[in-house]
């Protein structure tokens, strides 16, 4: 937000013995952020009015002429192209040294002393475009230069001959977001007077008596608590006073005519905005009221709504003429013929002003003002100063109408806060007058009985920024000076350690991702692209689409990892052959939604998923996949959880036909590790290269109680292992040999069955393979003999030949 100092001036006087660095250091330890400080004059250094006394044909080219040019005492000679240079004409000549945009365009380009075509140019004759000044002096005309006031003095500094000698703040918005008191040049002009204990002057009251009633029309008192419209006749669409014009201007808003400045102008001055309707297009009365389902609107900036039940309205009527607190219609648009307005001057329930303006991606100055929460009252400043405002500039116009509902005024909070508390928050004793005095500055009255004081804050600040002690606390605060207080060293006791399982876990199993396998941890945006989710998750139905994407085909937010993870791997093929990445993050899903605060802001359902990719040749697919499986199989163990199985329940869409599995927690199927299908790898750009890839849900994994452990010893007697190779048809699985090897039946003495190798020759029949597993057999009690062994590795045999 930009602040006018000239504009500040008008509510305080500053003096002179506080310069514009303290100002600005002042307001950003106390109040908001100043981002900057800019001389508004400085651009227009070495850019004076001159006089034209005479026009001179150009020897060497038809569409240039020299124009004999009075600056001040002096006479020089400028060559000049635009097509409206005559003689007394008053110009905005730049002098050497000058910067200027050349047809209003590019970079600034400093001025010199030059010759076009031959003949001497002392500067240039500027257009408005080229000095910045488009929007106050607009030309009809490319080529025509500006036309001046004739009253000016030739040889004048241009910034002191316009009134631009002013001095521009600049504010970060987010440093008053909580302050909507600040949104106008009146509130920041009251923090300044309470800052340095200046007087504040008060906006001037107007009064207007036997003005006959209008008929006005809410429908909904809680979305809007006050309405104020005045009707005014005698009007006409004419350009604003020069000096309004500039003050607009200089803060960022284009002047339009004195109609819609006079609106602007109050909102910038007050931070209450209003709006003027044209009288001759509002049919009947004005009535406030909830859109109907599908309502049409058409809006000033030429967008055309399908408005909803939980949008407010203006309506005439006939129709919805604007939309509340947001913009107006094109309906009730100033026209060039309007010669009477209604002026609106209301207060809207902010958070239904915030839902209508991010619907409809409409932003404007209004709405960013009602949805910070104005105070009712302030509607009172707003009416003053437009009314003087319109007498001012419209001496004959008449008021022919007014009405008002007021259904609720803002209710001024009342904290109690005791000056202990305020003493040891604040870590400095100060005297219990100097509090008063501080907080009586900013408008707050305060009653002190014994060590309590009664503090009632003013309406500007009671919707929402002041509501319990510690906002007194900080009142205080910020008024004796951040820096007046002495750093002082905060005790705290730490009662015992927490071991928190769920939070250490995550790190755990990244550590040993990318530590112990020798993952890469990648982090990928949070949006998939169209390309990618059509060829990994083949459609987007579960996927949360953003209102306002960062690109046309980045309009899902994840509701997978696989897709990014894919389109990684995919650019990362251009440089590595071979390569291991993961990545944890959250994904969203709409098939869920959870409601924490408000019914009507429902949020999609978030979890933490980890998903991971093994790339290599397709002639090291085994190699690929026991590696893979072998990250899974083992993550529990280093990351202290409970362990999973893996089993084919369900094949991922994306998976190959033959080597995927399921991964299992406590029978739940929490994940998949699969080779990707070669046309999903062809569809995601990924050719000659086998990329096995895992995803699981962190939320499903079961951490272990750390307080549980119990101690083993190491086996007293030997454990022996037995290798037996086995005949199976080629589609049996590992998962149904290790089951099977186990059985229903087994005793203790079986310990472990794990995978040794896999043959397929010509010694081993067509449709078979044969597969070496190494049995680890033992006792706790005793060494088990020969026999003991034998008959143990044949009831294993026999389990695998009866069920496989």
């Amino acid at each position: 937000m930009k602040i006018s100092l000239n504009w500040i001036k008008d509510y305080v006087e500053i003096p002179e013995t506080i310069d514009l660095t303290s100002l600005a250091y002042d307001l950003t330890m106390s109040t908001v952020e100043v981002e900057g400080v800019t001389d508004l004059s400085k651009k227009f250094d070495n850019i004076v009015v001159g006089e034209i006394i005479e026009v001179l044909p150009h020897p060497n080219a038809d569409k240039l002429r020299i124009c004999r040019t009075l600056l001040g005492e002096e006479e020089k000679r400028i060559v000049c192209g635009g097509i409206n240079v005559r003689e007394g004409l008053k110009v905005a000549v730049a002098c050497p040294g000058a910067k200027v945009r050349w047809h209003g365009e590019g970079d600034l380009v400093e001025i010199g002393l030059s010759k076009i075509r031959g003949e001497e140019s002392y500067g240039m004759i500027c257009a408005s475009s080229e000095i910045g000044l488009a929007e106050l002096f607009p030309s009809e005309k490319e080529a025509e230069i500006t036309e001046l006031p004739e009253d000016l003095k030739s040889g004048t500094p241009l910034a002191q001959a316009l009134s631009l000698n002013d001095i521009i703040l600049e504010i970060d918005n987010k440093s008053l977001t909580n302050r909507p008191d600040l949104w106008g040049h009146y509130g920041i002009a009251r923090e300044i007077a309470a800052l340095y204990n200046l007087p504040l002057k008060s906006i001037e009251t107007v009064n207007f008596e036997n003005i006959p009633a209008m008929e006005l029309n809410i429908e909904d008192t809680q979305r809007c608590r006050r309405y104020s419209c005045w009707k005014m006749e005698g009007l006409s669409v004419k350009p604003a006073p020069y000096e309004m014009q500039v003050r607009i201007w200089s803060v960022g808003l284009r002047p339009i005519n004195a109609l819609v400045d006079i609106t602007n102008y109050v909102m910038l001055a007050t931070g209450q905005p209003t709006h003027a309707f044209d009288a001759d297009n509002i049919s009947g009365h004005i009535t406030v009221r909830r859109a109907q389902e599908n309502e049409k609107l058409l809006l000033l900036n030429g967008k055309e709504l399908a408005l909803n039940t939980d949008d407010l309205v203006i309506a005439d009527n006939e129709s919805a003429v604007g939309l509340a607190g947001v913009m107006g219609g094109s309906k009730d648009s100033v026209l060039p013929t309007t010669d009477k307005v209604i002026l609106e001057i209301a207060n809207f329930e902010p958070k239904g002003i915030r839902r209508t303006a991010t619907r409809y991606e409409t932003r404007t100055e209004a709405a960013s003002r009602y949805e910070k929460a104005i105070d009712t009252q302030r509607c009172d400043d707003a009416v003053s100063l437009s009314l003087s405002l319109f007498k001012s500039i419209y001496p004959e116009m008449n008021i022919s109408g007014h009405c008002e509902v007021y259904a609720e005024k803002t209710a001024v909070k009342e904290v109690e806060v005791s000056l202990d508390y305020l003493n040891r928050r604040l870590g400095k004793e100060i005297p219990v007058e100097d509090i008063k005095d501080k907080l009586n500055r900013l408008g707050f009255t305060v009653e002190i009985d014994k060590d309590i004081l009664k503090v009632t804050a003013p309406s500007w600040r009671s919707t929402g920024d002041i509501s319990i002690s510690a906002d007194i606390m900080e009142e205080v605060a910020r008024m004796y000076g951040f820096e007046n207080f002495e750093p002082t060293t905060i005790t705290t006791s730490f009662m015992g350690a927490i071991n928190q399982t769920d939070i250490d876990i995550e790190r755990k199993i990244k550590e040993y991702l990318a530590f112990r396998c020798g993952l890469t941890e990648i982090f990928t945006y949070p949006w998939m692209t169209d390309e990618y989710i059509n060829a990994v998750l083949k459609t987007a139905d579960n996927a949360v689409m953003l209102s306002t994407p960062p690109a046309p085909d980045e309009k899902f937010i994840r509701s997978s990892l696989l897709p990014n993870l894919c389109k990684a791997v995919s650019e990362n093929l251009r440089y590595y052959n071979e390569f291991s990445v993961f990545e944890s993050a959250n994904i969203f899903n709409n098939s869920e939604y959870v409601s924490a605060y408000d019914e009507r802001e429902k949020l999609p359902l978030e979890k933490k998923s980890f998903a991971g990719a093994v790339v290599g040749s397709y002639a090291e697919i085994d190699t690929l996949f026991c590696k893979t499986k072998g990250i899974i199989e083992y993550l529990p163990k280093y990351a202290q959880c409970v362990s999973f199985t893996f089993d084919k329940v369900n094949k991922p869409i994306w998976a190959d036909e033959t080597v995927w599995l399921n991964i299992l927690c406590n029978d739940k199927v929490i994940g998949n590790i699969a080779l990707l299908s070669k046309k999903v790898s062809l569809d995601c750009g990924i050719k000659n290269s086998a990329v096995m890839v895992f995803e699981f849900d962190f939320e499903s994994i079961i951490p272990y109680p750390s307080r549980t452990n119990t101690f083993e010893h190491l086996a007293e007697y030997p454990m022996v292992n037995y290798d037996v190779s086995m005949l199976f048809d080629t589609n049996v699985t590992w998962n149904e040999i290790f089951k099977a090897a186990f059985g229903k039946g087994a005793d203790d003495l079986l310990k472990n069955v794990s995978f040794v190798d896999e043959y397929k020759g010509k010694q081993v029949p067509e449709g078979k393979k044969s597969v070496t597993i190494r049995l680890t057999v033992g006792s706790s009690t005793k060494t088990l003999t020969s026999e003991e062994i034998e008959n143990k590795a044949n009831a294993v045999m026999k389990r695998l030949k009866k069920t496989l």
